[in-house]
């Protein structure tokens, strides 16, 4: 019998460090006219399109019907996984997504967001001020957001934290699945499924960095996606282009990123979308993806091994540029 160690040792070493895998179990759906093709979020059994649309980007400088616009062409030609958060630009990207979602959208969707607060009063305000803002009675996901010190786990888990909030609110109908969110290093990733181990709990979903330069620094890919694959727990990759950062390298593209995503064994990836035409994007990288030979991917990874060694292009592992919970700590109350 395979023990779990040697399960995890195999899947690194033999899957995840080429990056070359057999996807046909996640894209079993096939692929829209647009492109698009789904895959199943971990043994909930949902699913859910390959690249899902990033909430963030709902409130970044423009007017309010152009991210309606952008939602809304999202969904027509086929992404149906929505990532939101309750901090988001002071929580405008849900009221916009949730005017996004009228008009029967919020039908379509899989809908997430995720929450900051680290007590059990606190956390229960932020999912119901959530769901006041999207327009909707329930999420099909919630997350604790930005579990980016050691701490953070031990604070959800103890007597009074977020998570009695969060099983309450999932028993009321408010959300269907728990998962939780960060970005900085994978050994909090690890502590965070430990300790839910030790409380007798298996979240349904993981999100976390997942790209080309991930691979070499701090990585997430090598170290926790084993785990999230033995546990059958929904793997959503984020930051693929690494926020832009990675594009800064001209190592390479954007399809490139979003291939090298969608090639590991993730439910969905990601992927932020602040025009019609970086959706336009998605679903071209969607349409031209195929899995990748462990040629390929070596390619890639050449490319970007040197360049990735300090996580220059990965500042949200390496500074607290993107830590909304350190810029504001009143959101972890």
């Amino acid at each position: 019998m395979m023990t779990r160690r040697n399960f995890v040792k195999t899947v690194a070493g033999t899957v995840l460090a080429a990056g070359a895998v057999d996807l046909s179990s996640w894209a079993d759906e096939g692929k829209n006219e647009s492109g698009m093709f789904y895959r199943t979020l971990g043994r909930t059994g949902e699913k859910v399109s390959a690249i899902g649309l990033g909430g963030f980007h709902m409130a970044v400088p423009f007017e309010e019907k152009e991210s309606v616009k952008i939602v809304r062409t999202a969904i027509d030609h086929g992404i149906t996984f929505m990532d939101n958060c309750w901090d988001y630009h002071d929580g405008e990207s849900e009221i916009r997504m949730g005017k996004a979602l009228r008009d029967g959208y919020r039908d379509k969707v899989f809908l997430m967001t995720k929450i900051d607060g680290r007590s059990k009063e606190g956390a229960a305000s932020q999912i119901n001020q959530s769901l006041k803002r999207l327009q909707t009675d329930h999420c099909d996901l919630i997350q604790f957001h930005e579990i980016i010190r050691m701490d953070d786990p031990d604070r959800i888990f103890a007597p009074g934290g977020a998570m009695e909030a969060m099983l309450e609110a999932k028993k009321a109908g408010k959300l269907r699945y728990i998962g939780f969110t960060g970005h900085k290093d994978p050994a909090i990733h690890l502590h965070m499924l430990d300790l839910a181990e030790k409380h007798k709990f298996r979240f349904d979903a993981v999100q976390m960095p997942l790209n080309v330069m991930d691979a070499h620094f701090r990585s997430f890919q090598h170290r926790v996606l084993p785990v999230l694959v033995e546990q059958q727990i929904g793997v959503l990759g984020m930051k693929p282009l690494g926020s832009g950062e990675i594009l800064r390298s001209k190592a390479v593209t954007p399809i490139e990123c979003l291939h090298y995503a969608l090639n590991l064994p993730t439910s969905v990836v990601i992927n932020g979308m602040d025009s019609v035409e970086r959706v336009d994007q998605a679903f071209a990288a969607a349409g031209s993806f195929k899995p990748m030979s462990e040629t390929v991917v070596q390619a890639l990874l050449s490319k970007t091994a040197e360049l990735a060694q300090n996580g220059e292009y990965e500042p949200f592992k390496t500074s607290q540029k993107y830590d909304s919970t350190a810029k504001k700590p009143e959101y972890l109350n």
